[in-house]
């Protein structure tokens, strides 16, 4: 019915979950944080840097699922400080076509995982 999808390419979970889900066509993608995989440290410096990892981290785990950021429907943006969306959304946006790129939201949250400043989960479907 589900599978797991996992990759060392990407952060192992801190908790009890999956980096993500595959349910038929369609794959759900845990928050993913600016940890680098290879260290399993946060990576430093700004949130654009912070974002980019996020980035990375999710392409990854969309490759291992065969899928590209062509196939994400819906992504979710989690920002400690609104203030920040300008900068995060250009790293974002590098990796999308304006034309099709997919649902979002952008919610501002008092902390997240780890007190990172990004986090950022998404859907995709083959």
């Amino acid at each position: 019915m589900k599978t797991v999808i996992t990759t060392s390419k990407a952060p192992a979970p801190i908790g009890p979950y999956n980096q993500a889900i595959l349910v038929k066509d369609t794959l759900y993608i845990s928050g993913q944080t600016p940890i680098d995989p290879s260290t399993g440290k946060l990576v430093e410096g700004d949130v654009k840097i912070e974002a980019e990892r996020c980035m990375q981290n999710l392409k990854a785990i969309l490759e291992e699922a065969g899928m590209t950021f062509e196939n994400v429907v819906k992504t979710s943006i989690f920002l400690k400080d609104m203030h920040q969306f300008a900068q995060v959304n250009e790293v974002y946006g590098s990796y999308f076509d304006s034309d099709t790129a997919p649902a979002r939201e952008t919610v501002e949250v008092a902390n997240l995982p780890m007190f990172v400043n990004v986090e950022i989960s998404m859907i995709a479907v083959r």
